[in-house]
């Protein structure tokens, strides 16, 4: 007698949608999705409401719509938070992949195939929309992006993200590795995508991403000020947690042998030095020549050289370029850097003139000390992600 095979588990997806007050869209947006998924999606789905504590008819629409639609659920919490809603349906999930999209789906559904499939296949552990790629079609008001590119900028520059968008609501990620990363994720709200992408960086998996086409949406209530202290909180936290060590998560034993790239170890520590003994000498010129010129003209030349020196040194010791090749477009290009210093220290010392006339020489070194410390830092940021980028320095062949 032939020994029927029993049928093949379906992959299955889950996608939470967090809502809060959102009754204007809501039963539009899930019925699309809904009706997208259902007419082209080859994989098993699951659609979570994730309801945080709205305080209009958004529970009972959430309510009405999993009764009436199939392979939709919906989960009430009493506190809002975009990330506690992520945590209480992914931690609780038996799907083999779980996400997540905005409610308004200001991201194009077309994308959301190309976002799971490499997750279903193994070869990424997770997926990522990015509207800040050259593939990307985004359509939106220049504040947002300025706000958006800033903020990306800054996590690839003072935390040494690769990614290039952490704030697109369009994400995903294999169940067992999120499950293994939410413990150390302590945002419960905006930050909490960037925070489980650092985390998961950290830690050596992999990140896929997906250019997406995406339309801002006009009546978001995001408080952006506030957001964006959040952020700054909690890259900050992230940054001390990864530090101590205390970021340790338990991962897949294939997770655990990666290694972070070629490098990126002694950059930050080579940039320091180069920096210390660069604000030193820089130190030394501006008090030596302030004998014999203005505060404002010893602080230019003082910059100057130094500026050509810690150029040449952060281009031998921190990004590991030798040969003469490229050195005169290094310098060139480290001379943006040169001026912003020049303008962050000039300003410096003229609010300081402005403010206490006849102010001491202590006074105007604190001030060259603090602004020169503004001006290290976004010379640290063009260095690594525009001079010396290593994959810039591969397209160019130098």
């Amino acid at each position: 007698m032939k020994q029927l095979m029993a049928p093949a588990r379906t992959r299955l997806v889950e996608i939470v949608v967090p809502v809060y007050n959102e009754q204007r869209v809501l039963a539009a947006s899930v019925r699309r999705l809904h009706a997208y998924l259902t007419g082209t999606f080859p994989y098993g789905f699951r659609i979570t409401i994730a309801d945080n504590a709205s305080t209009d008819a958004t529970w009972q629409i959430a309510v009405g719509l999993s009764r009436e639609l199939p392979h939709v659920r919906a989960v009430h919490l009493d506190a809002k938070g975009r990330g506690r809603a992520l945590r209480k349906v992914w931690s609780e999930s038996d799907a083999d992949v779980v996400g997540y999209m905005d409610v308004d789906l200001s991201t194009d559904l077309d994308a959301f195939l190309p976002l799971v499939a490499p997750l279903l296949s193994g070869h990424s552990d997770l997926a990522i929309g990015t509207r800040l790629s050259k593939g990307a079609n985004v359509v939106r008001g220049s504040k947002r992006e300025f706000i958006s590119r800033t903020y990306n900028l800054l996590l690839r520059s003072a935390m040494g993200a690769r990614f290039s968008d952490a704030q697109c609501g369009f994400k995903a990620a294999r169940t067992e590795i999120v499950q293994a990363l939410l413990p150390a994720v302590e945002d419960e709200e905006w930050f909490f995508d960037t925070e489980l992408l650092l985390l998961a960086e950290r830690h050596g998996l992999r990140i896929h991403e997906v250019p997406v086409d995406w339309v801002d949406d006009p009546d978001s209530r995001v408080d952006i000020v506030k957001t964006a202290k959040d952020d700054l909180k909690g890259m900050a936290r992230v940054a001390r947690k990864t530090l101590s060590g205390a970021a340790r998560i338990p991962v897949p034993p294939r997770v655990q042998r990666a290694q972070l790239p070629a490098g990126m170890a002694r950059q930050l520590p080579a940039f320091a030095v180069v920096g210390v003994l660069c604000t030193l000498a820089h130190l030394g010129l501006f008090v030596t020549l302030r004998l014999v010129m203005p505060a404002v003209a010893a602080n230019g030349v003082a910059l100057f050289v130094t500026a050509v020196a810690n150029t040449a040194a952060n281009r031998r010791f921190t990004f590991g370029v030798t040969g003469r090749t490229g050195a005169l477009r290094h310098q060139l290009e480290g001379g943006l850097a040169f001026l912003i210093g020049l303008l962050l220290s000039t300003g410096g010392l003229a609010l300081l003139t402005l403010l206490a006339p006849g102010a001491s020489a202590a006074a105007e070194v604190t001030a060259v000390i603090v602004t020169n410390g503004l001006a290290t830092l976004v010379r640290f940021l063009l260095l690594r992600t525009w001079v010396f980028n290593p994959r810039r320095t591969e397209e160019t062949g130098r």
